[in-house]
């Protein structure tokens, strides 16, 4: 799926492996929320979900949260892959909101969504060759 900012994708051998003869869900929140891709890079500044052009784009990521929450909701799922780093996927760092590329401790607001529902949420990069 290309959805990275950037207009590509993070394809990794290692989560297709994983993923190997499993349903598979994809979701992408900021495609949710019409940003379209390529789009301005998204970092959550002070609580809110910011471009790096100043526009705040909080309500209508956070509505796309809760759609594909509420898709989420609808399927059997046993845990849900995130890309590290991301404002609305990261699982444990995200950006600090500077676009300066510092990481800090931290997760987008779909990951947290999903920590918070009780789902298993797992890292991309997280994944190891083999499994």
């Amino acid at each position: 799926m290309e959805c990275k900012y950037n207009g590509g994708n993070n394809y990794s051998a290692r989560v297709e492996e994983f993923l190997r003869g499993k349903e598979v869900i994809p979701v992408c929140p900021e495609v949710l929320a019409g940003l379209g891709t390529p789009r301005t890079p998204i970092e959550i500044v002070d609580g809110v979900l910011m471009d790096r052009n100043g526009n705040n784009v909080d309500v209508a990521m956070r509505e796309a949260v809760s759609q594909a929450m509420e898709m989420i909701r609808k399927e059997d799922i046993q845990c849900a892959i995130l890309q590290s780093r991301s404002p609305t996927c990261g699982v444990n760092k995200i950006y600090d909101g500077s676009f300066s590329g510092k990481l800090i401790p931290g997760s987008g607001v779909l990951a947290q969504a999903l920590k918070d529902a009780g789902y298993q949420v797992i890292d991309a990069e997280d994944i190891k060759a083999g499994v």
